[in-house]
């Protein structure tokens, strides 16, 4: 069985934190929920490496932003971009910033635990 790594979901959607937490929870899979970027910047440095799920469009920081303060802070943790409105400056911008996959909202299931196991296999590799 492969690895697995905690999973830090990025979200300003309560609703979208639940459900996202819920199908993880169903995998075996710990998701501990941010209700925004200032929230999950604050504790970075104490998290165990994991995958971030990063909603793009944020209050205050955006998605791009918060990824931009994790590679100042050299805390370059596996991004999954999601966003419920994406355009292709947004998902270039968080690719060259290295995200694992850019998904746009309302994705199925399968599709998010595909990159999610894309960013454990890039931990894995971190870690080997």
């Amino acid at each position: 069985m492969p690895k697995t790594y905690p999973i830090y979901l990025v979200d300003d959607e309560e609703r979208v934190r639940e459900l996202l937490g819920e199908l993880c929870a169903d995998r075996g899979l710990d998701c501990r929920g941010f209700a925004d970027g200032d929230e999950f910047l604050g504790v970075l440095d104490e998290l165990e490496p994991g995958c971030v799920l990063l909603d793009m469009r944020l209050p205050r920081l955006s998605g791009l932003q918060v990824q931009a303060q994790m590679l100042e802070r050299g805390r370059a943790l596996p991004v999954v971009a999601i966003t419920g409105h994406a355009d292709a400056d947004m998902a270039v911008e968080s690719m060259k910033m290295g995200a694992v996959d850019f998904l746009q909202k309302p994705f199925p299931g399968e599709v998010l635990f595909e990159a999610i196991g894309r960013a454990f296999a890039r931990l894995e590799q971190w870690e080997a």
